[in-house]
């Protein structure tokens, strides 16, 4: 081994290839050092650029992001309105005034409805078009304090539909452009603003009591966020906690005021949003009771829509990368600037009627529990017949699905139509094909039969329809392609594959 050591070594191209290995080696080194005292010397020379910080020289804390808060150029009348603001907020300003600015909100709610609004306190989650015009409304209207939270800044396609901002204010925080704004209008309103983004886990810290805790909880939360999963996790909070609130659906896409109404949000239609929210909210076990803000109106040739994003994005990569923050939207949402106004002035009227206890009128749920049960009950016969027919004794048989499960399949999978006809009444839910095993009863526990049927193997169709399903399809063995029309079968697929997108939440 050692005489193949001192041969290799004695070699001219081995000597050849260490000195070059070595030259390389030093070079690299000698490049990388140069670069490290370069950049050491760069880094040192910024920080010297660096001022003390002093009152000449004043730093202002990055927001949770790591992104710097941009301070707004406040002109002389901002700060006349912020000085006159403080005093107001500790209580130096004539009440006489407050009382005629405010009078014909007083005079129309009577002294002591008004005296219950002008002590509540709101929480305003979203400062966009909506929410914006919602906060206007509640302090114009009496409402003393008022909490504001959310995350995003001022841009310049939003001044569209924002109540408050102006060019001055775009790159700066919603929260304070609000807070700035009102304060011309109402100094006396106390303000709170969390510059964040709703998160379930804050919580106690966001729709705890005033005064970081120390005061009473709030009166209302009012929801006019726009992506839905900080949505649902609010109302889920809410609902969970017993604090009231009222949500706003979608105004994008929306041109028809007439067709805004306040109801259930079991009894909102014709909203891709209100859709998607109830659909989670039902997973969650939330059907009803939560009030919302919401429009009819129907899409149509011709009318808005939600904008794609361009092809080259897509071919750029993840197109994830271009929102704002994680899981919220990228594609452009059309807005008629007036539409979310009207969804914000509903949500401040709500509000306001309610805190002072006025008399008002609010849809309803659907009120289709009875439609369930009905429905159950059939699905339970069904079952029973189909294991009666592979000579199974169905005494005592038990279906996994619950009157929840029929409301969750038939409102949200089916759009509460026949995934045949589209009809919407007498409906009934059956397995869309055979299982390849038949009707087994499951038997695993001792004085226990249940039916294999799952909630992805029913399909929602009328009462009618069901009988020769149940004997072509589900009896006779055919193959339900073979039964329905192309249209049906994708319509089936279609259904299906939505309802794979929400498994996750389940």
């Amino acid at each position: 081994m050692a005489s193949w050591f001192e041969r290799h070594l004695s070699s001219h191209q081995v000597q050849l290839a260490a000195t070059a290995v070595v030259s390389g080696i030093t070079v690299a080194g000698l490049i990388y050092g140069g670069q490290a005292i370069r950049r050491q010397a760069r880094i040192d020379e910024l920080k010297a650029s660096i001022p003390e910080l002093n009152e000449q020289h004043h730093a202002e804390q990055l927001t949770n992001f790591g992104a710097a808060s941009p301070l707004p150029i406040a002109t002389k009348e901002d700060d006349y309105a912020a000085a006159l603001a403080r005093r107001a907020q500790q209580g130096d300003y004539d009440e006489v005034l407050i009382d005629e600015q405010l009078t014909r909100t007083s005079s129309f709610l009577t002294a002591p409805r008004f005296r219950k609004l002008r002590s509540s306190f709101i929480v305003i989650v979203g400062l966009g078009g909506v929410g914006s015009h919602c906060t206007s409304a509640l302090a114009r209207s009496g409402v003393s304090r008022i909490r504001l939270i959310d995350f995003d800044q001022v841009t310049l396609s939003s001044l569209n539909r924002h109540a408050v901002a102006t060019l001055a204010d775009v790159g700066t925080p919603k929260v304070h452009c609000v807070r700035k704004r009102l304060e011309h209008v109402v100094p006396w309103v106390q303000w709170e603003c969390f510059n964040e983004v709703w998160r379930e886990d804050y919580g106690d810290r966001f729709l705890g009591g005033w005064n970081c805790g120390q005061g009473n909880k709030p009166d209302y939360v009012i929801d006019a966020i726009d992506n839905i999963d900080s949505k649902v996790a609010l109302l889920r909070y809410c609902y969970d906690n017993h604090i009231k609130a009222v949500s706003s659906m979608g105004a994008g896409c929306k041109s028809d005021p007439t067709r805004v109404f306040v109801g259930d949000i079991s009894a909102s239609i014709e909203d891709p949003l209100s859709r998607a929210v109830r659909r989670r909210l039902k997973i969650s076990g939330i059907s009803e009771g939560i009030p919302v803000v919401y429009s009819t109106e129907k899409p149509g040739p011709g009318k808005a829509q939600l904008l794609p994003l361009p092809e080259e994005e897509f071919q750029k990569g993840q197109v994830d990368e271009l929102s704002v923050l994680p899981d919220f939207r990228v594609r452009i949402l059309p807005v008629l600037g007036t539409m979310p106004a009207v969804f914000g002035y509903s949500l401040a009227n709500f509000v306001i009627l309610e805190i002072a206890n006025y008399p008002h009128d609010v849809g309803a749920g659907k009120g289709r529990d009875k439609m369930y049960d009905n429905i159950l009950a059939n699905l339970q016969g069904l079952e029973e017949r189909l294991v009666k027919a592979e000579g199974q004794d169905p005494l005592g048989l038990r279906i996994p699905v619950t009157k929840d499960d029929v409301a969750y399949l038939v409102e949200e999978v089916f759009r509460g139509k026949s995934v045949i006809s589209q009809l919407s009444t007498r409906l009934a839910l059956v397995r869309w094909r055979a299982p390849k095993g038949g009707f087994k009863i499951n038997q695993d526990w001792q004085g226990q039969k249940s039916s294999g049927v799952r909630l992805d193997d029913l399909v929602c169709v009328t009462k009618e329809e069901a009988i020769p399903h149940e004997k072509e399809v589900l009896k006779g063995g055919k193959a339900p392609e073979v039964v329905y029309d192309m249209n049906v079968v994708q319509r089936v697929e279609k259904r299906r594959l939505e309802e794979l997108q929400y498994q996750r939440y389940r």
